[in-house]
Parts: structure tokens; sequence; C-alpha cells
């Protein structure tokens, strides 16, 4: 069964075969992808996509294909995803986001990823969900810190996969356990 969660101006889907296009286009988009490596051509773009379905048949999870109530465009994705082996901060489950420029500065990152963290504190169980970052990428910091995420500097680290000497190397790491969701939520937060 296809998952779908919707907020007020979104819905949060499993990919579907049309989301590859745009998806594409989004990640050759060098300003979508400043906090990466590299832009990804079409067969990586594909690639991942592939990845994200693998992990939600596994998982129940994967990086939803997000796109606007209003018009129904695929705007990018919003979702879970477990952490890879080689992070420091393994194991556990990310909650993270990637917007096509037109999609940004409208909260829906911010909108996705609150009703992503309800979903995994409520009907998924999670006692803890972490996202990260290159230290840099401040747009990413504010989304995390608007849906509650804390960041503690010793756990911020280098990452792995990025060579010595680039400037996404260092990241940063925030968390949310479940029960400062609930008291936020208790809190009117």
């Amino acid at each position: 069964m296809p998952f779908e969660l919707r907020t007020a101006r979104l819905v949060l889907r499993s990919w579907r075969p049309q989301d590859e296009g745009p998806f594409a286009v989004m990640n050759a988009d060098a300003e979508v992808m400043e906090f990466f490596p590299a832009a990804l051509d079409p067969s990586q773009s594909d690639a991942l996509v592939e990845r994200f379905r693998l992990t939600e048949r596994i998982h129940g999870f994967c990086p939803w294909a997000a796109e606007r109530r209003d018009t129904g465009a695929f705007i990018g994705f919003v979702g879970l995803a477990p952490l890879p082996d080689d992070l420091p901060c393994s194991p556990g489950t990310e909650v993270g986001w990637r917007l096509a420029r037109d999609g940004w500065g409208h909260g829906f990152a911010t909108e996705g990823a609150t009703a992503v963290l309800a979903h995994a504190f409520g009907e998924m169980g999670f006692d803890e969900i972490v996202s990260m970052t290159a230290a840099r990428n401040v747009r990413s910091r504010r989304v995390m810190e608007r849906v509650g995420m804390h960041c503690d500097p010793r756990d911020d680290f280098a990452h792995p996969r990025i060579a010595d000497g680039d400037d996404l190397k260092p990241h940063v790491l925030y968390r949310l356990t479940v029960g400062d969701w609930a008291a936020a939520r208790a809190a009117g937060g």
C-alpha cells in the first residue's frame, strides 16, 4: 500500500515514476545541491529514487516525495532515512528534506518535517530522530531549530565521505527525543 501523509499544504507520499524527471532537474541544480559534494546527473538521481523505494520497502519509511496540495506539483522530498553505518551518530533515523528552489521560503520544509516527526513519534514509535547538515547550511539548521531539534557541539563530526579540506566536511547533528517532542506539544509548541 503506498504511503501518504497530508499536511495543510503538502502531500508526502511514496515515489511515482512521474517524479523522476522533476527530481533529476532539481538534483542537477547547483543551488539546490550547494551543500552536497556535487550535483547529480539523471542516472544518479534515478538511482537515488530507487534507493528511496528500497528503503521504504525494507523499513516502512523513506524520504517521501513531496507535492503541493494546491497544484499537485512535485517539489522535492521530506521524510525519514536510516543513518548510514559509517557515520559516528549511527545507528539512528534521520529526518531530512530537499526542495526545488521554487519551494524555498514558503515554510514547506518546516511543515513537512513537523508532520514527519509527529508520524515518527506517534504511529511509528521512535524514541529519537536526528538531522544533520553541513555546518554552514544555515537554512536547514533553521528548519531543524523551528521543529524543536537541538544541537550539542559535542555531536558535531567530520563527514567521512567528504574530502578533507572541503568546507562541507564539518557537519552538525541535531536531535529530538519523543519526550522533548511531547513536552513541546503539551506547552503549545
